[in-house]
């Protein structure tokens, strides 16, 4: 069980903050109720933040991949940029214009925001040139 949560499956890879404030938790709850219903696959980003080797590699190998920061901060961003992994796809919950705050009685409302913002946040493969 244990090595199933860092090998990729081939979908597409949620890696979201779940910080201390309501936009990491909007975050991972996004990043849950999308792994639910099938789009994309919730995976450990303390695992990379810790450098273990076997969730580090999965986040390079992985095709699609999308990192959900809750805020300007950037703490998921940071963890990348310290291993020089690729960010494919980025989106930022207070760029979404919800303000952080300590109340964890999370909005529906919010919640949808960030899941449709996840959905449309990996870069868009262009057509080749004919």
């Amino acid at each position: 069980m244990a090595e199933d949560c860092c090998a990729p499956s081939g979908n597409i890879m949620l890696l979201a903050c779940s910080g201390g404030s309501n936009v990491g938790q909007l975050a991972n709850q996004a990043a849950v109720e999308l792994t639910r219903e099938g789009f994309g696959r919730l995976y450990c980003l303390a695992g990379i933040g810790g450098h273990l080797a076997g969730f580090v590699q999965s986040a390079r190998d992985v095709p699609e991949l999308i990192l959900i920061d809750g805020c300007e901060i950037g703490c998921g961003k940071a963890v990348f940029d310290h291993l020089e992994l690729p960010i494919k796809g980025y989106l930022v919950v207070t760029d979404l214009g919800i303000e952080i705050n300590k109340d964890f009685q999370l909005k529906r409302e919010e919640i949808d925001r960030v899941k449709s913002a996840v959905r449309s946040a990996l870069p868009q493969e262009k057509p080749a040139p004919s």
